[in-house]
């Protein structure tokens, strides 16, 4: 831990009013010997009243809320990339570079948001807006390239995509989170090639005969 990351941890954490209820809700989906189960959205809850980082105060907190080992929250947190031990940009860049983002020109992708941010993985841009990582996958294969910023996804990215989207959150912006060359869903990118006439036609089964008696079913 370095001495800045040091500085930054807060002496103690507690849920505020709203994120107590939520968690109350949550721990409840639970049966009372099983309720350690609540800890990752407990985490993540957390998180998210943190700025998008996990303190150690706060992992406290959930093991105690949960009745748990602090160190059986610790693994839980380092393990999941998802949680992040140290403060994070306002806009959390996660590009993807797995075999099937890496196949579709992940590097391309890489290399716009390194060149637009001035910054390398692992690493946040001075104003404190964004911070470059890398991760494995974020299960949208189909449309790879992509990456992650916060809670959104941008997929079919190439480079002038990825270059366009971070200058709109520069700017202060929105882009559009989804495909960027306008797939629907998860739907082949040329479109549609099969039911494409509305309600398929209902065709009646052909009777079948058993082996043994010859009799239509």
């Amino acid at each position: 831990m370095t001495d800045a990351h040091a500085a930054r941890q807060p002496a103690t954490f507690a849920f505020s009013d709203e994120n107590a209820d939520k968690a109350k809700v949550i721990i409840a989906k639970y049966p009372p010997r099983f309720q350690a189960s609540a800890v990752m959205p407990l985490l993540d809850l957390a998180q998210r009243q943190n700025d998008g980082w996990l303190p150690k105060a706060a992992m406290d907190h959930v093991a105690e809320m949960l009745q748990m080992p602090p160190i059986r929250v610790y693994e839980v947190a380092t393990f999941y990339t998802m949680y992040n031990l140290k403060p994070v940009g306002k806009h959390h860049v996660q590009v993807c570079t797995n075999l099937p983002c890496w196949l579709r020109g992940s590097d391309v992708v890489v290399g716009a948001c390194k060149r637009t941010l001035a910054i390398d993985f692992g690493m946040t841009t001075e104003d404190g807006m964004f911070t470059l990582s890398e991760v494995e996958c974020l299960g949208a294969c189909v449309n790879a390239p992509m990456m992650q910023i916060n809670d959104d996804y941008y997929e079919d990215l190439d480079s002038d995509t990825t270059e366009k989207i971070l200058s709109t959150l520069k700017s202060g912006g929105r882009p559009k989170p989804g495909s960027q060359i306008g797939r629907h869903t998860c739907e082949p990118a040329g479109g549609l090639t099969t039911l494409t006439g509305g309600k398929a036609s209902a065709k009646k089964a052909p009777k079948r005969k058993t082996a043994d008696k010859g009799m239509e079913k």
